[in-house]
């Protein structure tokens, strides 16, 4: 595997592109695309993800938009971007400063220079440049004109004017017109860095089918903007960036976001466990994605319901396991609380439920488009009395699809409720992913109880709801109808075997830690550290998200000499077997959390090692340059 490079090579191959301009080749860019809510920054940057996704690099993405359904026309809360890092080697984040800016408005520029390095180049729309909207955003000047953009490289682009100008045939108003500028930029960029056009030709032609005027104005701006970059003597260097073929094992590649891979996973999930999927969910942000997606799949035997309220959504999905489907809720953390209840209740009637929770900032309303890794304890204890549940937690947008699998194979083989724990920069966030065969997927096939279970004293055969599988400690599932198994169930304590209604002190100690021994009894595999020659005293431990960035930190720190290993969670409970003879064995533990340190504390309460948090709560992921400044700061306390 290749490793992450800092900075990009920019060693001219010659060539030409269009009128005698010179190609330069690139191992990776960074690109992120800015402008007000409504300039379609997020379709922008998508298309251009997916053209490179098509032609083969590695990349990884980062949207950033409002929560306002329409903030202010620009201002600096209505800023809406979207990054994408591409590369010819396989790389594990959207990068941590952007090569290149697409600036659409003042705003969009002053919400995103402090984050370009010196020589990034800039693209500005000038024709937003107006002394109101420079204003409206605080700057004292025009940026464009008072040297403060020196550090850079500048390209005024009037996106607007030449938009308009490439419609002119178009019976379309200014305004009108004028929205398709996205269109241009697109077009431009795509000539900037080689990108393939006919995947986006075709999506707009696709998109636009009911209004074929509106597709071909959107076509025409793209084209435009692709020929202003080769006519134009303002760009005279474009740029390639070849297929990271070494990157990837062969196979079947396509674009993913988190949570279609999760979505894809819930499908895959029920097909090989060869039961109907039921999805009880009420919208909410950033899951709700999830939600459209599986709306498309009735034809893979999937139901979803959308309820009044989160309450309703978790009800249904609890009633369609009860009836013999493999059943999922979709939230985020504030409908986590409100499920809570529920998922205590399917403690209690050892049913299977994934409840996936696409983290995002709180508390309450928080930051609902920003992305967090604060739900962890609510996971992990967020329910009234001893109700532990199992905790699965993708590290990339890709292993959504496999942690989804992961999930159903838990719930289904234990009888229990599941908490697939993802967040927004993982929901949102994409990278290519190799579609797997079908026989590369598990076997989740489970059996319902057909007939009576247990012999009274007189011979009578009866059904026992809660006797158990000796291994699994798993209670048979009978499908509400079947001849014979009728029983009874509820959320008051059950007595063990029979499920009748028990106050039994001694029972319900049983059962408590009956429950307890099912969900620690949980087989999850081992975690693997990587530390290449073995001699690292320093251990980089993450979870969730924050897989990306840690290894591209521990990479650099690497390639500088330094020695540190480093391993990723993908199971918080019951946590791998191995785990604490890995964390006693180095000398100092590092533990990077998108919150305020809540793995550690469990981590510390468990295994009584000194983890050291490096903690972050901005509504953003981890940069790897500040996980690795942090790590050289544990490693140089060793000298």
């Amino acid at each position: 595997m290749t490793t992450e490079v800092d900075q990009a090579s920019q060693d001219s191959v010659g060539g030409n592109s269009g009128a005698g301009k010179d190609v330069r080749r690139l191992d990776r860019v960074i690109i992120r695309f800015a402008g007000d809510s409504g300039d379609g920054m997020q379709l922008t940057g998508d298309r251009f993800t997916s053209e490179t996704a098509s032609f083969g690099n590695d990349l990884a993405t980062l949207p950033n938009f409002p929560a306002e359904i329409r903030a202010p026309a620009g201002t600096l809360p209505g800023v809406s971007s979207f990054q994408v890092h591409f590369a010819d080697h396989d790389i594990l984040t959207p990068g941590d400063a952007p090569d290149v800016l697409v600036a659409m408005n003042p705003a969009a520029l002053k919400a995103n220079v402090g984050d370009l390095p010196r020589g990034a180049e800039i693209i500005v729309n000038t024709d937003e440049f107006t002394s109101r909207a420079v204003a409206k955003v605080g700057y004292a000047g025009d940026p464009l004109e008072d040297g403060s953009l020196d550090a850079y490289g500048v390209h005024r682009v009037p996106l607007t004017t030449l938009t308009v100008e490439a419609l002119k045939g178009f019976d379309l108003t200014r305004k009108e017109a004028g929205r398709s500028k996205n269109m241009f930029a697109l077009g431009l960029l795509s000539w900037m860095y080689h990108r393939p056009t006919e995947g986006t030709e075709a999506f707009l032609r696709a998109k636009f089918a009911k209004r074929p005027e509106i597709a071909e104005a959107n076509l025409t701006a793209f084209r435009a903007g692709w020929n202003f970059g080769e006519t134009t003597e303002d760009f005279a260097v474009s740029y390639e960036v070849a297929p990271a073929a070494s990157a990837f094992p062969a196979g079947t590649y396509r674009n993913i976001s988190g949570n279609l891979a999760l979505a894809y996973g819930l499908v895959a999930a029920s097909q090989c466990a060869e039961l109907p999927l039921y999805l009880g969910s009420y919208p909410i942000t950033p899951a709700s994605d999830i939600l459209h997606e599986l709306s498309k799949h009735k034809n893979f035997g999937v139901r979803t319901f959308q309820a009044e309220d989160e309450i309703a959504g978790i009800g249904a999905a609890l009633g369609a396991a009860f009836g013999g489907s493999l059943a999922v809720t979709t939230t985020s953390g504030p409908g986590v609380a409100l499920k809570a209840e529920t998922i205590g209740l399917a403690v209690s009637l050892e049913l299977p439920l994934l409840v996936v929770d696409i983290q995002r900032g709180g508390p309450s309303t928080g930051l609902p488009t920003k992305t967090e890794q604060a739900d962890l304890l609510q996971a992990m204890f967020g329910r009234n009395g001893e109700a532990p549940v199992p905790i699965v937690a993708p590290a990339t947008p890709g292993e959504c699809f496999t942690a989804a699998l992961d999930a159903a194979r838990i719930a289904l083989t234990y009888r229990t409720p599941v908490f697939l724990l993802s967040d927004g920069y993982l929901a949102n966030g994409s990278e290519p992913w190799r579609v797997p065969e079908m026989s590369e997927l598990p076997d989740l096939r489970t059996s319902f109880a057909t007939a009576p279970n247990h012999e009274l004293a007189d011979g009578t055969e009866v059904f026992w709801p809660y006797l158990r599988d000796p291994e699994t400690l798993a209670r048979p599932w009978a499908v509400p109808g079947t001849p014979g198994l009728e029983h009874r169930i509820g959320g008051i304590e059950k007595q063990d075997g029979t499920g009748n209604i028990s106050y039994d002190p001694a029972n319900h100690e049983h059962m408590v830690r009956t429950r307890q021994a099912k969900t620690d009894g949980v087989t999850v595999p081992d975690v693997v550290v990587d530390d290449p020659d073995g001699t690292a005293r320093t251990l980089v431990l993450g979870w969730g998200s924050t897989y990306g960035p840690i290894t591209a930190a521990v990479r650099r720190i690497r390639r500088e000499g330094g020695k540190v290993a480093q391993t990723h969670l993908r199971h918080l409970n019951p946590f791998p077997a191995n785990l604490g003879e890995v964390l006693r064995s180095y000398d100092r533990v590092l533990l990077p959390e998108m919150n305020l340190g809540q793995l550690a504390l469990l981590l510390r309460a468990r295994y009584l090692v000194d983890v050291r948090s490096i903690t972050q709560v901005t509504g953003l992921p981890f940069k790897a340059e500040r996980l690795a400044s942090a790590i050289k700061e544990a490693l140089d306390d060793d000298h």
